[in-house]
């Protein structure tokens, strides 16, 4: 089978490899799309990775090639979990300074590989009503869920949510759908213009009028909860502090980790902050949310390109000026 490496920063190969032995309880998934994005992008460039060789590819579908003896039919379409358990340390002692979970394609094997096996609870079975893009944004739409229920905001009440990228606006949409009232708040106007095709009443550029625009969308008050999308570091991580309420809940959200937050505010201002990043949670609820239309993917396009692509697309992602951020990119292995 077709295996491809990153065996050092900014060098990805393809190697051929035996196929994978079956495991006891396990089941044997081709894999047959993977979404590339920033933070593919951000690891082939050599951050947040542990070590070479890595096999990237955090978000994938593929289909089930052997159901073995667990019940699952040949040929269901499935969701590739993006986190994996950690490996249980028996009697050793646990590294408490490590996640208790594994991220693919950072800290173990990502989903770029022809073949694999995995236990039924790493993956999700997909529904014929849900295309194989739309499913690998399900980990975004788990973690807008997350960061809702963190949020605890009432029916009607105003939200700042600081970052119009695809999560953002993935996350607007659900607090939509949850009758509450988002705001977008980003520095690019192009990204605003954008989200307001995808549906979002209320976006606003991050100037020097913002506390006073949001105030005359509130009737004189602040934000009654925000989030901050972690990936959109164009945006200050002050803002969300700045833009709430006494009290409320604040939310940083999204699958980079590495932000720096100043708490002087939240503390002066009482606010409760949580931290949601990209779990393989709620992602069978995620799967319901899509299929009852609470997230519109239509305005997006996706990009589909062959392995050979995958290379140049993410050694160029953040150099590229011309890269559409309205594109979601594709990488099919059939």
């Amino acid at each position: 089978m077709n295996v491809w490496k990153l065996t050092a920063a900014k060098k990805l190969e393809l190697f051929e490899a035996e196929n994978p032995a079956p495991e006891e309880g396990k089941v044997r998934i081709r894999v047959t799309k993977l979404m590339l994005n920033g933070t593919d992008a951000a690891i082939y460039g050599g951050k947040a990775v542990e070590g070479y060789p890595l096999i990237p590819g955090r978000y994938a579908v593929g289909v089930v090639a052997e159901g073995g003896a667990v019940g699952i039919p040949k040929g269901t379409r499935v969701l590739l979990h993006a986190t994996l358990p950690s490996p249980d340390t028996g009697t050793e002692k646990k590294d408490f300074s490590e996640s208790d979970c594994l991220f693919c394609g950072r800290t173990s094997d990502g989903y770029m590989r022809d073949l694999l096996y995995l236990s039924p609870r790493d993956f999700t079975p997909l529904p014929d009503s849900v295309s194989d893009e739309k499913a690998l944004l399900l980990h975004h739409v788990a973690i807008a869920k997350a960061t809702i229920d963190k949020l605890a905001v009432k029916k009607g009440q105003h939200v700042a949510v600081v970052g119009a990228n695809v999560l953002g606006i993935m996350l607007c949409q659900l607090l939509i759908y949850q009758q509450t009232a988002p705001i977008l708040i980003d520095t690019d106007r192009a990204r605003l213009e954008f989200a307001r095709a995808c549906g979002i009443y209320y976006t606003m550029e991050s100037d020097e009028r913002l506390l006073e625009n949001i105030a005359s969308v509130t009737g004189g008050r602040l934000a009654g909860g925000a989030a901050y999308v972690t990936s959109t570091r164009r945006n200050d991580s002050t803002l969300p502090f700045s833009v709430c309420a006494r009290g409320s809940n604040v939310v940083l959200c999204g699958s980079r980790e590495d932000v720096t937050v100043d708490l002087t505010v939240p503390f002066r201002k009482q606010l409760s902050l949580f931290c949601v990043s990209g779990r393989s949670e709620n992602l069978e609820a995620s799967v319901n949310l899509m299929v009852s239309g609470a997230i519109d993917l239509s305005n997006f396009s996706f990009r589909t390109i062959k392995p050979e692509g995958a290379e140049p697309l993410l050694r160029d992602y953040f150099s590229t000026n011309e890269r559409d951020f309205k594109e979601i990119n594709v990488l099919t292995l059939i």
